[in-house]
């Protein structure tokens, strides 16, 4: 006898792109939280990054009528319109990891990427002496998170002389773009000495670029996110710190919040999942660890 399930929602996750470690991560906590609360997840998504693929999955969902929907926000009327779409007819859309606030969205579930460029412009000011020349690589310079991550990052440095901002970079969300975009920047500036990669897979291709230049001396790196690639680099040294998100919590709150807002409860627009900085001292044998003690600063 075949065994049937009931689901009490089918929800669906739709993804920055299949195989990127960083959204299994969210993938993993959106499951979680589904399997405790009956819920059917459908995870989808492009290959590669691509915001027209990402557009017409959205408008596929919709017209399958899913109960629910979370996608990260993508720029433009088009997304807007979707949005609106699914809206009216019932569907609630949550937004994760970049929002929208411009579209007619039920929640935004994520980093305040504001204050997580903030966080790593200051980090960079505090850890650093001299004079610093600084490379961004981004992602893709039209994703709103990585907007507001270089805008916060730029306002954090702005007021330090000593601390100039050379160029800003896009890697393509893939990591073979972030070692080719870091090895242009450090031949057409064989000055600068500070990397700043804004998304999961930049810090990891900012390290094998620097190694490719082998320069004298190695450009103190803030990278984004905890990767085990990430977090292995920081151990070695090679990367200085990390902004650490919470991938997992943000998939689980984004299927908790769609269910909240289809049981027609009060939902914040906007919510927050926490980050911090983690350091080779919060790390041990790969593992993020609680450490109290105060972190040796690493003046250059």
């Amino acid at each position: 006898m075949e065994s049937t399930f009931s689901y009490q929602y089918h929800f669906v996750l739709i993804t920055e792109e299949v195989g990127n470690d960083y959204w299994h991560l969210i993938e993993n906590g959106a499951q979680e939280e589904a399997e405790l609360q009956n819920v059917y997840l459908e995870y989808v998504g492009p290959t590669r990054s691509n915001n027209e693929e990402k557009i017409e999955i959205l408008d596929r969902m919709i017209s399958a009528h899913v109960d629910g929907i979370i996608v990260p926000g993508i720029p433009g009327d088009q997304f807007n319109k979707l949005v609106k779409k699914a809206v009216d007819i019932g569907i609630p859309i949550i937004t994760i990891d970049g929002d929208s606030p411009t579209s007619e969205r039920d929640v935004y579930v994520g980093t305040d990427n504001y204050l997580a460029g903030v966080l790593a412009g200051q980090t960079l000011v505090a850890e650093t002496k001299g004079e610093q020349y600084v490379g961004v690589v981004v992602g893709t310079f039209d994703a709103p998170n990585q907007k507001l991550r270089l805008e916060g990052f730029k306002d954090a440095i702005e007021k330090e002389t000593r601390i100039h901002l050379v160029e800003v970079v896009e890697s393509n969300i893939t990591e073979i773009g972030a070692i080719d975009a870091t090895y242009s920047l450090m031949k057409k500036y064989p000055q600068m000495n500070a990397f700043f990669g804004a998304t999961a897979l930049d810090g990891v291709g900012i390290v094998q670029g620097i190694e490719e230049m082998m320069p004298k001396n190695a450009p103190y790196i803030i990278a984004f996110d905890t990767l085990p690639q990430t977090l292995d680099l920081i151990e070695q040294g090679k990367i200085h710190a990390t902004i650490a998100q919470n991938p997992t919590e943000m998939g689980r709150q984004a299927v908790s919040s769609l269910i909240r807002v289809l049981n027609k409860e009060k939902v914040n627009r906007l919510h927050y999942t926490d980050m911090s900085v983690v350091h080779k001292g919060d790390i041990k044998n790969g593992e993020i660890i609680p450490v109290e003690e105060n972190h040796e600063v690493d003046k250059r």
